[in-house]
């Protein structure tokens, strides 16, 4: 089973019980963010928030059926009180839980239905290559993102690639994109840079990351850098678990050397994901 399917299973049948993030990430055995990433790749949601509008959608059917009352929906799905219930079934559908134990209907309420896998984000991916790779060191521009949006990344690039022309830095210089200082619901710390020389002078505003030695899975993406949410889905939901691998809570990255083309965006980019041994 992949992962977002393992995680939709645990999610579907934890509407009515306790579960944490951690948890979650422990029964798919996974680290929190590269569940986190994954599955708002592949859903749109985060987690939690996924779990949070599910349960609202069973609490919307629950009252609309009138056969309990809206204390004892809160409680069972996990809600502390009726007010907190109340609070969040309003942000979520604009209306009171009252409203809907009195219309006995859902037809005004947009419900969020079990969500399926995509498969239409799986693409073909080569069984990755496992490779050892001694500490090193990146010294870029960073930016705190999240899984959620990452629309700030590319920018970024832009930035390095303009720091790199005024700082006379040979721009095909293979580069890193490291994701690292990652937390519990998918915020971290993305650098874009290069793997400085005992010589290199960083410019002002350059930041440095140490990353520890690992044994890495490495995936190559090829064609447009577009597209690469494609390969990273593939790789967590399918490929690793296919390949029998876990992965380990460490800094991931990719790698761009002189098969990728930054101009046209197009060629072969390096994904290195840290894994156990």
């Amino acid at each position: 089973m992949n992962l977002t399917d393992k995680l939709l299973w645990q999610i579907e049948n934890h509407l009515f019980k306790p579960i944490t993030l951690g948890d979650l990430a422990q029964h798919c055995a996974v680290s929190k963010f590269h569940m986190v990433r994954s599955f708002r790749q592949s859903s749109g949601f985060a987690p939690m928030t996924y779990l949070r509008v599910r349960r609202l959608t069973e609490a919307a059917q629950l009252l609309a059926a009138g056969d309990q009352d809206i204390l004892g929906i809160a409680l069972d799905l996990q809600y502390q009180s009726h007010e907190a219930f109340t609070r969040a079934f309003s942000a979520q559908f604009g209306v009171q839980p009252i409203a809907i134990r009195r219309a006995r209907s859902t037809q005004t309420l947009s419900l969020t239905r079990p969500l399926q896998m995509t498969q239409n984000m799986i693409t073909d991916l080569a069984p990755p290559q496992i490779q050892d790779r001694p500490a090193f060191r990146v010294t870029g521009l960073g930016i705190d993102s999240t899984v959620e949006d990452t629309s700030n990344i590319p920018p970024l690039w832009q930035s390095l690639a303009r720091a790199f022309q005024t700082n006379d830095i040979d721009p095909n210089i293979c580069t890193y994109g490291v994701c690292t200082d990652t937390n519990d619901v998918g915020n971290f710390r993305y650098v874009a840079g290069l793997e400085p020389k005992r010589d290199f002078s960083a410019p002002k505003g350059f930041e440095t990351v140490d990353i520890p030695a690992n044994t890495y899975a490495v995936f190559t993406h090829k064609g447009h850098i577009a597209d690469i949410g494609k390969s990273t889905y593939t790789l967590w939901n399918k490929s690793l678990p296919e390949a029998g691998l876990t992965a380990k809570f460490a800094p991931s990255f990719e790698r761009y050397d002189s098969r990728f083309d930054p101009v046209s965006g197009r060629g072969e980019v390096e994904i290195w994901v840290p894994i156990e041994t």
